[in-house]
């Protein structure tokens, strides 16, 4: 191909969703703080319904003041007349920052060697130049979960806001001790294990699971009675969930799998919160009776089965949620977190609904992460994780005019963006042969 065209890139841009071309040049190249006026905004606030020709004031990262009538005081104002706010979006699980190029292992730090490293910490490995995080962001998602993968208690996850020059800048408040719970089904279609040889392998992970809990309870004991331990960082991190101070985030999809997660489960005094969950459609009652959150995703996926009906992962969610389980969403990606918003679009149409769709990747994250007085919401004193936007974020047609992140005013710029400009308008441009 000799040349590229003006429309060809007009196309890629196309692609970018939600970028409001108006602030591609921007007024600045960095997040800044500063006090800012939202002025004659829609206002969406989630838990407290739609207040229409409305006001937010941003100032020292939180939302000081909601209201008709805000006086500047010498703030920033920014019109937003015709245009909606929202709360910034959460996903609710991710490897954002864990990764840049996944073919470059050096630029890879999600997993670690061996089968129990609950010590392992995500927020220390991320990365807050990841190239990723602006791509993100542009597309409403302020905060995300980053999560280790790897063996049975692969690290601890943490939940990180995309606007920070370090992991401690970026930290918001929640961490939890991963759990991959034992499948007891094929790892996929080049898995050529006999039945015998899969149920023997997920025997011996469940009995490894057990050993490994009673070795931390016993720590837990020994630790409360002042017993000289050595150094055992493995144990003392699993051991805080036994003692109710971090919560354990157990991985499990194929129905079967749930519910022996949820019998692994009884009596164990602990909290909880289920991810991934790809079949819990197929055990909703039961999910809902063990009382624990599900974070579920990607919705935008493949049936688990064959025969199930094509739509099965986009109704999946929504399933959850009447049954009566407190419901997330998560892309479980990298790269493609910024596509949260069609994740949440789509369990919306397959029978979630809208306003329960928005509550997935707001105010249902806070809560499940037990920072709802935080986050989530559209409120006076809360941090000031807001987007502005032409039109519901979870319509394509929609752009992100203004994104705000801990009151920081962010920048609507990234590499794909940086990349359009230098080339739409080349200078020189091609020559023609």
């Amino acid at each position: 191909m000799k040349r590229l065209t003006k429309s060809f890139f007009a196309f890629l841009i196309a692609m970018l969703p939600m970028v409001a071309m108006a602030q591609i040049d921007g007024e600045f190249i960095k997040p800044r703080s500063g006090k800012f006026l939202l002025k004659n905004a829609t206002v969406v606030t989630i838990t407290k319904g739609i207040l229409n020709n409305t006001s937010v004031l941003v100032e020292n990262g939180k939302i000081q003041e909601i209201g008709t009538s805000i006086a500047g005081n010498g703030a920033e104002e920014i019109d937003c007349t015709g245009l909606f706010i929202y709360p910034g979006m959460i996903d609710s699980g991710t490897k954002l920052g864990l990764a840049e190029v996944s073919s470059v292992p050096e630029t890879v730090d999600f997993s670690e060697v061996g089968n129990f490293t609950p010590n392992m910490q995500a927020l220390t490995a991320v990365n807050p130049n990841s190239e990723a995080i602006p791509v993100t962001r542009v597309s409403g998602v302020t905060t995300v979960l980053t999560v280790p993968s790897g063996g049975l208690f692969p690290g601890t996850a943490a939940l990180i806001n995309l606007n920070g020059y370090t992991p401690d800048q970026m930290y918001a408040g929640f961490k939890a001790v991963v759990m991959n719970f034992p499948s007891s089904g094929r790892r996929g279609r080049f898995d050529r294990r006999s039945d015998d040889d899969i149920k023997k392998a997920n025997e011996k992970a469940l009995k490894e699971a057990n050993e490994i809990w009673e070795n931390a309870k016993s720590y837990l004991k020994l630790k409360n009675e002042g017993a000289s331990l050595e150094y055992y960082p493995e144990m003392d991190q699993l051991a805080k969930v036994i003692a109710g101070e971090l919560p354990l985030l157990v991985q499990v999809d194929a129905a079967s799998d749930i519910q022996n997660a949820l019998k692994w489960l009884e009596g164990k005094d602990v909290k909880v919160i289920l991810s991934g969950v790809s079949e819990g459609w197929r055990v909703a009652d039961e999910i809902a009776k063990s009382g624990y959150p599900v974070i579920t995703g990607p919705v935008q996926d493949l049936p688990t089965r064959e025969s199930d009906r094509y739509d099965t992962p986009y109704a999946n969610a929504g399933k959850m949620a009447k049954a009566g389980v407190k419901v997330a969403i998560r892309t479980d990606e990298i790269e493609n977190v910024r596509n949260l918003p069609f994740h949440a679009a789509f369990a919306a149409s397959y029978g979630m609904g809208k306003e329960e769709a928005w509550k997935a990747v707001t105010i249902n994250a806070a809560e499940i992460f037990g920072i709802a007085d935080q986050y989530g919401s559209v409120e006076q004193g809360k941090v000031a994780n807001l987007i502005v936007a032409t039109g519901d974020p979870f319509e394509t047609q929609s752009q992100i005019m203004h994104v705000f992140i801990d009151g920081y005013r962010i920048p609507l710029s990234n590499r794909h963006i940086r990349l359009y400009q230098e080339f739409l308008e080349r200078s020189p441009g091609l020559k023609s042969k």
